[in-house]
């Protein structure tokens, strides 16, 4: 939780939500590397919407605004993400918005018991 307050608190990220009545449907958030050798790329992490809403474009406009942000940012060239290689919606979302994969993190993940690889993917801007 701690990494996640302090993300918020940077300036070089930006966390988009989406709201009905107040109510938190989805968020997504962009940050910037800090390194000067990657100060070209940006990422995408912490993308979710919840489950009752998905399929609803939720998740599109919000990557949309966050892949905007970036392309308003001097200097940044490529964004990236990291996806579950078995979460088709995401993949299918991704490849829409122009992502390509250009690598599998074998075994990236371990839930009770089973490994799920990652799929990384890249936008160029």
């Amino acid at each position: 939780m701690e990494k996640f307050e302090n993300r918020l608190k940077e300036d070089v990220s930006f966390t988009f939500g989406a709201f009905d009545n107040r109510q938190l449907l989805g968020v997504v958030t962009l940050f910037m590397e800090k390194k000067n050798k990657l100060k070209h790329r940006a990422n995408i992490a912490a993308m979710y919407v919840y489950p009752e809403r998905r399929r609803s474009g939720i998740g599109r406009s919000l990557m949309i605004e966050a892949i905007q942000k970036a392309k308003e940012i001097e200097g940044i060239e490529q964004i990236y993400l990291t996806v579950v290689s078995n979460n088709k919606p995401a993949k299918s979302l991704y490849h829409f918005l122009g992502f390509n994969t250009y690598g599998i993190d074998k075994k990236a993940l371990i839930i009770d018991h089973t490994y799920f690889d990652d799929e990384l993917m890249v936008l160029f801007v």
